[in-house]
């Protein structure tokens, strides 16, 4: 008699993937299995963020829509100006962000001005180069900071919690199947998904 386990793993940054071990034509011609256990097993990774996110903007309003663009398009050519001679694949990634430019209204509608936001994005690893840059640029203002993980941190961080927690579950199954009195087990269904 064989003792087949169902899993249900959930390692902590790990790639999400779900497959059933038996194909369809074989659970077909197969008997419904018996001594069907369900157990979980984890495993998580703790990792240093290297990727930083810097969010720059400036605001401008005033009666005229075009002057309010131009306005917002001088201070946004500037800063590019400024942190693109600078910028280096991986360690120091710039890009422009949202530029919005909108009515401002009475309270009857009608339009009594404009206000518009122009930003600019600065990422990478670089966090020096990074805060270097921010400071060259004059005409925006810090909006926001966000550290997280880069994907090539992030893909390393989820194959080790994955490799992690599937030889966890592998010694747990194989325990709890000796428990039971079997000398194996089989893998019936295994589903893995990952959290940050």
């Amino acid at each position: 008699m064989e003792l087949y386990l169902k899993s249900l793993m959930n390692p902590l940054l790990a790639a999400s993937l779900a497959f059933t071990a038996l194909t369809a034509s074989a659970q077909a011609t197969q008997p419904e299995p018996q001594n069907v256990v369900q157990l979980s097993a984890n495993a998580m990774v703790e990792v240093q963020q290297d990727w930083l996110v810097l969010n720059m903007n400036t605001n401008r309003d005033g009666s005229d829509a075009a002057t309010v663009q131009s306005q917002l398009k001088q201070s946004l050519e500037s800063a590019l100006q400024q942190v693109r001679p600078l910028a280096q694949a991986g360690k120091l990634d710039v890009r422009t962000g949202n530029f919005n430019l909108y009515p401002q209204r009475d309270r009857h509608g009608r339009i009594t001005g404009w206000q518009g936001t122009a930003e600019l994005v600065l990422e990478g690893r670089d966090f020096a180069l990074m805060a270097a840059a921010a400071g060259k640029v004059q005409t925006l203002t810090m909006a926001g900071v966000q550290f997280s993980l880069s994907r090539e941190q992030r893909a390393r961080a989820q194959d080790e919690a994955q490799a992690l927690a599937i030889t966890g579950f592998k010694a747990q199954a194989a325990d709890i199947a000796k428990g039971f009195g079997f000398n194996g087990y089989s893998l019936r269904e295994i589903s893995v998904n990952a959290n940050d």
